[in-house]
């Protein structure tokens, strides 16, 4: 009686090679969609610039910060100033650049009176840009 062969054959073997084919389609595509999309994004409109030594690559508008707390007191840049301190600081501001931008923040309990006064002493140094800074009802800390 025969039981067949003694030696066994082996199966196929598991393929050990990644397939690139799907990755290469991939690239081909997003290579197809930069090339399409590239030219809307670069200005349309060619412009030769003038050239002048007054625009400097590092201009940026500045500001100050000016910070009046509930108590009345004023901060300038965070530091603490007194009323005639604040009136020379803000003219020295203006004085290197009156383009400057004063970024108002004011505690909510100070009286009107108050801020309309830092906004003169502002104004009389020469500083006409004032921001008011707020901020949004969403991000403000519940009321106690």
């Amino acid at each position: 009686m025969s039981f067949g062969r003694l030696e066994r054959t082996q199966g196929p073997q598991p393929m050990s090679e990644i397939n690139v084919t799907p990755l290469v389609d991939v690239m081909l595509v997003l290579v197809v969609i930069f090339i399409i999309t590239a030219p809307l994004l670069a200005s349309t409109i060619r412009l030769d610039l003038p050239k002048t030594d007054a625009a400097k690559p590092g201009d940026a508008p500045q500001f100050v910060t000016l910070v009046v707390d509930g108590k009345g007191q004023a901060f300038l840049n965070d530091k603490p100033v007194q009323p005639d301190e604040l009136a020379q600081s803000l003219a020295q501001t203006a004085a290197r650049n009156p383009d400057a931008e004063v970024q108002l923040r004011a505690d909510e309990s100070l009286p009107y009176g108050r801020v309309v006064e830092v906004m003169g002493v502002a104004q009389k140094a020469g500083l006409n840009r004032i921001g008011f800074v707020a901020q949004s009802p969403a991000a403000a800390p519940p009321a106690k």
